[in-house]
């Protein structure tokens, strides 16, 4: 959820002990499982306050905060972004329709520690373009995963990200970045999706970082709505976002996050979450 538009830009980097870690796995989950429910819920007709009233219950009664909600004076509990829309939209009363896409972004605070993480969800049957799109991007963000080791620096996973998806001729939003999470819904390193293998700052055991592409259909370039908070592409193209929570543990890329709650509640299998699971 980080914006360099819109947000003050934190550079200093905690590292987590394994408890503060499985309290912030802890977090991830109840987002995890938010998103997992929304899932069966999206579909032409539901609106995005629908959505938000939902997930403010959802949260609440597994005994989490709503991270969003009131966070740099943020309206709602989820943003909502659907097709142009790359990140941060206000959740509102327009219904969605078969063919859109709808990007969900959510986070949770509970004992002092936030979850945050997004995807992207398709509303019924949606163009081959936009299919490629969503594909695409995800994968960059499973790519991006791999590069977070002991080995490796912040430019390493950060070009990785960006040559997957430039060379499948999509564009790489410059200005909206990862980052770091704790106690702090943003906290250092910035990970941004684009860089310069080898550059930034180099991985830590306890390190904790949100990896979240945001990927357009056409143009990188991406302008801010007058509401101060959703940006949009500038050629109206759609825009995908996805995100995990990771952390690095013994040198090695450890999910707190999932979307294994997403795919139960379509129908969907898949295994690329296999590499990157607590032994």
């Amino acid at each position: 959820m980080k914006s360099i538009l819109t947000l003050i830009i934190v550079n200093k980097v905690y590292l987590k002990n394994h408890e503060e870690i499985e309290l912030i796995r802890e977090s991830s989950l109840i987002v995890s499982k938010t998103l997992g429910m929304l899932a069966a819920e999206i579909k032409p007709g539901v609106n995005g306050l629908e959505l938000d009233k939902l997930a403010n219950t959802f949260i609440r009664d597994h005994g989490g905060i709503p991270g969003f909600l009131g966070l740099y004076d943020f309206p709602n509990t989820l943003c909502i972004s659907p097709n142009s829309e790359v990140v941060h939209g206000i959740p509102n009363k327009k219904p969605f329709e078969n063919g859109d896409i709808v990007s969900i972004d959510c986070g949770v605070l509970k004992n002092g520690f936030y979850g945050d993480h997004a995807y992207t969800f398709p509303v019924g049957e949606i163009n081959t373009q936009t299919k490629k799109l969503l594909k695409i991007t995800k994968e960059s963000l499973y790519i991006g995963i791999s590069k977070f080791n002991k080995n490796n620096r912040v430019g390493d996973l950060s070009y990785s990200i960006q040559k997957h998806n430039e060379d499948n001729g999509f564009g790489v939003v410059r200005e909206l970045v990862g980052h770091g999470i704790g106690n702090s819904m943003h906290e250092g390193p910035e990970i941004p999706n684009y860089g310069k293998r080898g550059k930034g700052k180099k991985f830590k055991n306890g390190m904790v970082i949100a990896i979240e592409p945001m990927i357009n259909q056409g143009t990188h370039k991406i302008k801010q709505l007058s509401d101060g908070w959703t940006i949009t592409t500038l050629d109206k193209l759609p825009s995908a976002h996805y995100e995990h929570n990771v952390a690095l543990i013994n040198g090695k890329p450890q999910l707190l996050s999932t979307f294994r709650y997403i795919y139960e509640s379509l129908g969907i299998k898949s295994n690329e979450e296999i590499p990157f699971l607590k032994n």
